[in-house]
């Protein structure tokens, strides 16, 4: 499983028309667990999904009242479920939920307010397994909070300036948080902040002074980025590396005219080897989703259908390349679809958009952060 970014609500007009994280399926970090909200019309619930078995089951996890649509949630690595809920417009709530038997277990953590035009998001699931974060976003600051996993409930630990969205986190240890920043009326330019050093910003992407930059999916062990950017004149998919001197580029591949691409995984395990990473992508056009696999190193993307029932936009890679997608129909309820990386074609010449301009700046390698020679932490 790789960090990839959230889904931002329909409020944030900096919203990212790529993000790749399902707001109704959330798989943690290490890909044993997962949660959704079940049900239908109004009888919503909390179902959550044990993955690492020889076959995946879902165990339901309803309380005495239905949850609301809006609800968000983020499984941890020990099988519990956060759960948080909006209350009078402008209260947040947050609760872990459990199975205790055939009953549902619920230990409350505290609130958070987000009054006036602020919303509060959800932060993908921490590599750790143990904490949850959220982002509590307002007209021209943004406030991170430990909302599970700290000593005394709900913790504000950062402070940014600026509107941000998205969410990826860079390392295996959750210090290292990417976001998608706007100052003002300025351009989207993604930004990293060390969540042991009380929020420093570090810049992370600049492919041109005034392109939007957004990073959609990041993996550790390799140092391959996906990201999204104007910079070649409208939005596309690029990639890069952290820390690499070479510039990002726009594969030709990734472009199709009719459809919408959006990347939701990444193979983990490929250490210092960026362009062997299988990477699956969502395609949306107006006959339904699909599924599209790629490498940086491949000069096409294979197109494959998804299995009937698919839970779009969410899945995992092992590491030997075997595609994991969730699914739930009326015969199957719980089911993982396995899709293993096609063949590559004999290579073809394809040309690939690269932006190089003399004020670059290349993805700040992690070894490197937090960085010298900066101004105090905003």
């Amino acid at each position: 499983m790789t960090a990839c970014a959230i889904e931002t609500t329909a409020e944030d007009d900096d919203r990212d028309p790529g993000a790749a994280w399902p707001a109704g399926f959330t798989i943690t970090a290490n890909g044993a667990y997962a949660a959704r909200l079940a049900g239908a019309g109004d009888a919503l619930y909390v179902e959550r999904w044990t993955l690492d078995g020889p076959e995946p089951y879902a165990v339901p996890l309803p309380l005495d009242q239905p949850e609301e649509r809006g609800t968000q949630l983020l499984p941890l690595a020990d099988g519990r479920v956060l759960v948080a809920r909006r209350v009078d417009g402008r209260r947040n709530t947050f609760s872990l939920l459990y199975p205790t038997g055939p009953a549902t277990g619920e230990l409350r953590l505290g609130s958070v307010e987000a009054p006036g035009s602020e919303h509060l998001v959800l932060l993908p699931p921490s590599p750790d397994g143990i904490c949850a974060y959220a982002m509590c976003v307002g007209p021209d600051t943004t406030t991170l909070w430990l909302v599970a996993g700290g000593a005394f409930g709900p913790e504000r630990v950062a402070e940014v300036k600026g509107r941000c969205t998205g969410g990826v986190w860079l390392d295996r240890t959750g210090r290292m948080l990417a976001l998608d920043r706007r100052l003002g009326d300025g351009p989207v330019k993604a930004v990293a902040v060390d969540l042991e050093r009380g929020g420093e910003v570090t810049p992370l992407l600049q492919i041109t002074e005034d392109s939007d930059d957004r990073l959609l999916l990041a993996d550790p062990d390799s140092g391959l980025l996906l990201i999204r950017s104007d910079a070649p004149g409208h939005d596309r998919l690029g990639w890069g590396v952290l820390g690499s001197l070479l510039p990002v580029r726009f594969p030709e591949c990734l472009r199709l005219d009719d459809a919408a691409v959006t990347p939701f995984a990444v193979q983990p395990g490929q250490v210092l080897m960026p362009e062997s990473c299988a990477v699956a992508l969502r395609i949306d056009a107006a006959g339904g989703s699909w599924v599209g696999v790629w490498q940086p190193s491949s000069r096409r993307m294979a197109q494959l259908a998804a299995p009937q029932g698919w839970l779009a936009g969410a899945g995992l890679w092992t590491a030997e390349g075997v595609l994991r997608l969730p699914y739930a129909t009326d015969g199957v309820p719980c089911g993982l679809a396995g899709l293993e990386m096609p063949p590559e074609p004999e290579p073809e010449p394809e040309p690939a958009t690269v932006v190089e301009e003399p004020r670059v700046c290349r993805p700040v390698p992690l070894q490197q952060a937090p960085l010298t020679d900066r101004g105090p932490a905003r």
